[in-house]
């Protein structure tokens, strides 16, 4: 049976590069997603250190790691998360307006995202009644509307058509190219061949 004391990641240094774009690749229950979920803050490290910009991050409080999270990092959910109360353009401007951006400057930036990528619902609409897809790529512009320094995403092009994956991949490649550290957990060949850098994940024993 599954062992919950069992460590998923044992052993693994990683350094992850500004203006990059990183795959985590790898068999099914390797802990692609725990590590993401380590690297963004997400979840507590049992031993070991997250490093940003040269400095210890991982043991900060939790406010603190909040902060950094919201100021600094941008997340794209496997399953989109989106509050189905709000509208799609509240949806996107969560993170803004929670590290305190000024908001009209965030409508026009979250705005110019939604029609990058083609979500093709309008903004004052509630999530409830839109595709899969669609939901995907409005977290996309979630995690991309304060300009992060770090982008992190799970499998954000698991429940997309090639067209709208390749508007989600270029968006993310401008990120990088714009300076952001990008790294995508995928098990799609072709979203690890977009990449900079590939690292394929062995299988935990």
């Amino acid at each position: 049976g599954y062992d919950s004391r069992r460590p998923v990641v044992v052993d693994w240094h990683q350094e992850f590069a500004p203006a990059e774009m990183t795959a985590l690749t790898g068999p099914s229950g390797c802990g692609k997603s725990t590590r993401l979920y380590l690297l963004a803050l997400m979840l507590r490290l049992d031993a070991g250190r997250v490093e940003l910009d040269g400095e210890r991050v991982d043991d900060r409080s939790d406010a603190a790691r909040a902060m950094l999270r919201a100021h600094r990092f941008g997340f794209v959910f496997q399953d989109a998360a989106l509050d189905p109360t709000r509208t799609v353009l509240d949806n996107v401007l969560e993170s803004a307006l929670y590290r305190g951006a000024r908001r009209r400057g965030s409508v026009e930036t979250a705005l110019r995202l939604l029609q990058q990528l083609e979500v093709g619902v309008p903004a004052d609409r509630r999530p409830g009644q839109i595709s899969g897809g669609q939901a995907q790529r409005i977290a996309v512009c979630r995690a991309l509307v304060g300009a992060p320094d770090v982008v992190f995403a799970d499998e954000p092009t698991g429940s997309l058509d090639p067209g709208s994956a390749d508007a989600v991949l270029a968006t993310l490649r401008q990120q990088a190219e714009a300076g952001a550290c990008v790294v995508i957990v995928t098990h799609d060949p072709r979203v690890a061949d977009r990449c900079d850098r590939r690292i394929e994940l062995p299988r935990t024993a």
